[in-house]
């Protein structure tokens, strides 16, 4: 049945990125895409990483790939122009397509199964614990202030972003808030006297 499950999921892996790149609508792209994502989590379960596995359907499924496919969506993107501007750079794409399968040709003739990868795959997991809980332990125990300094980073990196991005424009009106909430309202309004027949 795992072998099976194997053969079931690789195919759906590669039809899906090949469909991902083929299709000539780009919601069904997304909707390929997904399903790629799905399939490589099957994958990961199988060689019981099923932590892996979660993070890929949260993450990448439950967020880029949904957000991927509220933007394709939301914009109205002239895609006959996108693909007038791709098909000029097909020869090449091609080109770079042929160099890659035979790249993986020389490397899958070459490749050849450790007979020690089993044992050695075994003993990164603990006998007594579930890999999820083993790999929390790593984390949160024995490597815990290694992930605090990276998440420390991930916001530097993303404040700074913020920043560099972040441009304060003289001729657009911003709202004043500390200015809404401390104005007098005896400032705030004047009557005017209007007679009739005459204006302001």
């Amino acid at each position: 049945m795992s072998v099976f499950a194997f053969y079931l999921f690789a195919i759906c892996v590669i039809a899906g990125g090949l469909f991902t790149v083929i299709s000539r609508n780009p919601v069904h792209s997304v909707l390929w895409l997904i399903l790629s994502f799905l399939s490589s989590a099957g994958l990961f379960v199988l060689l019981g990483a099923e932590f892996v596995a979660m993070l890929l359907i949260i993450v990448y499924v439950g967020a880029v790939a949904v957000l991927f496919l509220f933007v394709v969506m939301m914009l109205d993107v002239d895609f006959a122009e996108l693909k007038a501007e791709m098909a000029r750079y097909m020869p090449l794409a091609l080109l770079i397509g042929i160099v890659i399968l035979m790249q993986f040709t020389m490397v899958f003739g070459a490749w050849e199964a450790n007979e020690a990868a089993e044992g050695l795959r075994a003993q990164v997991t603990p006998t007594d614990q579930h890999n999820t809980a083993a790999l929390g332990l790593i984390l949160y125990d024995q490597y815990f202030l290694l992930f605090q300094l990276s998440g420390l980073i991930l916001l530097v990196a993303m404040v700074g972003a913020i920043v560099l991005t972040l441009r304060h424009r003289v001729d657009v009106k911003r709202q004043d808030v500390l200015a809404q909430m401390y104005r007098d309202p005896a400032m705030a309004m004047e009557l005017k006297d209007v007679k009739p027949g005459q204006g302001l």
